[in-house]
């Protein structure tokens, strides 16, 4: 194995994701931002459709974003207790940039809207590491919104695109925390003519 390798699997093995609330200040932005945004681009992407784009939500967008937001919630869920109206105020407030992945995925006579979606997945995939790899923390949310008609029309997407996810970009405030993985072994089989 060469070194190379042996860093880029080290780099693999170590990525973990951090609570959007604890991502501080710094968030990556000039050079580094667009790096990151690159490397997210450098997925399979069969017939070369790029069938996704990317918002930036941060600064003062951020909050003004919160503040839509709230009505949106209030509509679903009816009068929201303090504790609710200020988790929707703050939902963009969490980490310094938010990158939101959407998905252009659409019917084409050779490649199926599966494939595509897939496509959009890797680049979500790609964005967390490739922040963690420039020495940034990630967390990859959808929640609610994602999947509201009314928050993909303030967020300007098209009737056929829809957010793949919600990326929270930051520095880390503490360590990440481990979770429970699968057992390799119950995760693979092998196939034979049997």
């Amino acid at each position: 194995m060469t070194t190379e390798q042996s860093d880029t699997l080290r780099l693999l093995l170590t990525r973990r994701s951090h609570p959007a609330m604890t991502l501080v200040e710094p968030a990556p932005d000039g050079d580094v931002l667009r790096s990151i945004l690159q490397a997210a681009s450098r997925v399979p992407d069969h017939g070369k459709l790029v069938p996704w784009r990317f918002i930036l939500i941060r600064g003062d967008a951020r909050a003004e974003l919160g503040r839509r937001l709230l009505p949106l919630a209030e509509a679903r869920e009816g009068e929201l207790s303090a504790e609710r109206r200020d988790q929707e105020l703050t939902r963009f407030t969490r980490a310094p940039l938010v990158v939101a992945v959407i998905s252009r995925a659409a019917v084409h006579p050779k490649i199926p809207v599966w494939e595509q979606q897939l496509c959009v997945g890797a680049v979500c995939m790609n964005l967390v590491l490739a922040a963690h790899a420039s020495g940034f923390a990630a967390q990859w949310l959808t929640e609610w919104m994602a999947f509201d008609d009314d928050v993909s029309a303030m967020l300007g997407l098209a009737e056929t695109e829809r957010v793949a996810g919600f990326i929270h970009l930051g520095t880390p405030s503490q360590p990440p925390s481990e979770r429970p993985r699968p057992d390799l072994d119950d995760l693979i089989s092998e196939w034979s003519a049997a």
